[in-house]
């Protein structure tokens, strides 16, 4: 029993590693099947580019960089962003009822 479960770690942690192939190249790699690398981007996901083995960039869809890009932008005032905001045309009640308080047994 303890056998399967070794086996099936094994296969569990070749799985991991094939991913992590399948998306992390090599910089020479990367520079000699760019077309490749560029295709599983579209289809794939992220694609990451090594040097020394040590993390160096990340290749992914224009619209997924678009999509990131947006969200790291912010307007110039405070006052612009409350301005463009989708709820700027929203009408929001603040009216109260007057409290008066409690009366209170003294």
């Amino acid at each position: 029993m303890t056998t399967r479960k070794a086996i099936s770690k094994k296969r569990s942690a070749r799985t991991v590693r094939s991913v992590l192939t399948k998306t992390r190249w090599q910089l020479q790699t990367a520079k000699a099947q760019f077309s490749e690398v560029f295709r599983r981007a579209r289809s794939e996901g992220p694609q990451l580019v090594t040097r020394q083995d040590r993390e160096a960039v990340v290749i992914l869809p224009a619209e997924e960089f678009e999509r990131l890009s947006a969200l790291s932008r912010q307007p110039q005032s405070l006052v612009r962003f409350f301005a463009e905001s989708p709820l700027a045309k929203v009408t929001i009640d603040l009216e109260r009822k007057p409290d008066y308080g409690r009366t209170v047994d003294l």
